[in-house]
């Protein structure tokens, strides 16, 4: 029921930006953690950014000082701000919200956004 929908991906030169937004359903308190996951083709799907409800921020080592990950409560909304952009950042990203119930892990997952770095 929970649902998801990321916007904003597209294609873009190497050294460029973009900025992703995951809107949810229901206020993003409701989830221990938004975050950022990516997929590119023939590989594991790999987490890219997090955060939790008490604005906790984790990211993958390959981002860091590069993207950005932030919320907007009011919006119900998580970005992803994504500078100096690589061919390796070519991906699928998708949204995913975690709520924690009766002790085990719950996931949602949007739809994913299109990331294509290239010249």
């Amino acid at each position: 029921q929970v649902q998801l929908v990321e916007s904003g991906g597209g294609l873009v030169q190497p050294g460029g930006s973009l900025r992703l937004s995951c809107a949810a359903s229901e206020s993003i308190f409701s989830f221990y953690a938004m975050g950022w996951y990516r997929q590119a083709p023939g590989k594991q799907r790999e987490l890219v950014a997090s955060i939790t409800s008490g604005d906790s921020t984790n990211y993958a080592d390959f981002v860091k000082g590069r993207f950005t990950i932030s919320r907007d409560n009011a919006k119900n909304t998580v970005y992803l701000q994504m500078n100096s952009l690589k061919p390796e950042d070519t991906a699928v990203y998708y949204c995913n919200a975690q709520r924690y119930r009766s002790g085990y892990r719950r996931d949602y997952w949007g739809q994913g956004t299109q990331v294509t770095v290239s010249s």
